[in-house]
């Protein structure tokens, strides 16, 4: 029987994630795909290395929008708490404007916050400086990914996040406030040990100058811990 405490997280962070704000007018459907992998580098696993590549259709799926790679070497403080940096290469390919080559450097906290029968929540602090090659200046940015999961059979797990992006400063690539608002539910399903995907609907809400935008998502990823 699930707890309490497992049923009101459900249902608060499913409304979260179902919700839209009203402000956005421009809705497009995509689909997302990622791999992700993590490699222990020490016998007593405290250091370890991640890489992801993610690959995001846009315009109604119709092209590759924006292909991301990201790496990062992290340290397990302990088995709730870990630190880590990296660095990332985005490609970013809209219609119409040309296409935009980010390099981002970030550090991020990771944090279990519950662990209690089955149930997670982690929560995700990521700093970013973001340049250009187009541009200058640095854009500095910052996210808080918090995420729930919850067993739902033997072997498949209800996963649901939220994640806010919030620019620190001004400058030609960024207007400064929330920009990114990420919303996520789906279902686990293992694939071998150590190996899972994890399809589901992800909901962004882009906030802009002009017109908002609402991104409607197919979203597919690979984990892979080894």
């Amino acid at each position: 029987m699930k707890s309490a405490f497992a049923k009101v997280a459900i249902g608060l962070l499913g409304a979260l994630t179902l919700a839209s704000p009203a402000s956005a007018t421009e809705d497009d459907f995509n689909i997302w795909t990622g791999q992700f992998m993590v490699i222990d580098v020490d016998k007593d696993g405290d250091w370890f290395v991640r890489g992801e590549v993610q690959e995001r259709f846009t315009n109604d799926a119709d092209r590759l929008g924006q292909l991301l790679f990201r790496t990062l070497v992290g340290y397990r403080i302990d088995e709730k708490v870990s630190i880590g940096g990296g660095y990332a290469y985005i490609l970013t390919d809209p219609v119409g404007p040309v296409e935009v080559n980010e390099h981002r450097f970030y550090q991020e906290l990771n944090v279990r916050l519950v662990d209690k029968d089955g149930v997670t929540v982690d929560s995700r602090t990521r700093l970013e400086q973001r340049t250009f090659e187009d541009g200058d200046g640095t854009s500095w940015r910052v996210r808080n990914f918090v995420q729930l999961r919850v067993p739902i059979s033997e072997n498949n797990k209800f996963v649901a996040y939220t994640e806010p992006f919030i620019e620190l400063n001004e400058t030609p690539f960024q207007r400064g406030g929330l920009s990114v608002w990420r919303n996520f539910a789906g279902v686990s399903i293992p694939l071998a040990d150590g190996i899972e995907v994890v399809p589901g609907y992800l909901n962004q809400a882009v906030f802009r100058d002009g017109e908002d935008r609402l991104d409607h998502v197919a979203n597919v990823n690979l984990f892979m811990n080894f």
